[in-house]
């Protein structure tokens, strides 16, 4: 079993775009941001299947309105759950004994490039994880409780993480349940591995490689395209 399965994650609510519906659901150019996310994956030679998280109550919608009627054909889709890292999990969990890598991705990051997606199954199968992102453009600062800077950290030494995130899947599923045995709060997968005492692989992704977050982003986006 040499299997590279990517599961994408698809949870977000858009609370900060402010629409009616969840955020990869909002068309660009005609197309939902999903389906650009999840092309990406079907295409790419190297991912052998591709489970979709979504929550349970937008399954069907995304049924008829993406997968059938674009024809995207993927393995399995899993039922999210509350937070982020339940999703994951589950969707970790479905894919148990079928894959050695896996690749877990945000489905409002429609811009990720087969480099990208490349370099990730390669450096996870050579270091167990590893995860794409690049160095903040703006100088960050450290504020104290008070409102005011405490610090500002050399900015070559800052990496602003993206996904793709890449593991050997024994390795990852195995992380995510002891944080959920601890109840560990956890703000990505990165930070489920080092919990779990692995080291993570950093490597460059891409600028245009950004999360559908905010109205401004899909003005970014609708260029993109």
């Amino acid at each position: 079993m040499n299997k590279v399965v990517a599961v994408i994650v698809a949870g977000g609510k858009g609370k900060r775009m402010s629409a009616d519906i969840s955020k990869q659901f909002i068309e660009l150019k005609g197309k939902p941001i999903l389906y650009y996310t999840l092309e990406k994956f079907l295409e790419n030679k190297n991912i052998d299947k591709v489970v979709l998280v979504l929550p349970e109550d937008e399954i069907e919608y995304c049924r008829e309105n993406i997968l059938y009627k674009y024809n995207l054909n993927v393995w399995k889709i899993v039922s999210g759950g509350k937070e982020r890292s339940d999703s994951v999990y589950y969707g970790l969990k479905s894919i148990e004994g079928d894959a050695e890598i896996v690749l877990i991705h945000d489905g409002a990051r429609p811009f990720v490039s087969n480099e990208i997606i490349e370099n990730g199954i390669k450096y996870a199968k050579l270091y167990g994880a590893a995860a794409c992102g690049v160095t903040p453009k703006d100088t960050i600062k450290v504020i104290g409780e008070n409102g005011f800077s405490k610090e500002t950290p050399d900015r070559n030494t800052l990496f602003a993480v993206q996904t793709p995130q890449s593991f050997k899947h024994n390795l990852i599923l195995k992380a995510h349940e002891s944080v959920r045995e601890k109840g560990t709060v956890v703000t990505d997968d990165t930070m489920v591995a080092e919990l779990y005492g692995e080291k993570v692989f950093l490597y460059h992704g891409d600028y245009n490689n950004i999360k559908i977050t905010t109205p401004e982003d899909l003005i970014i986006a609708e260029n993109l395209i």
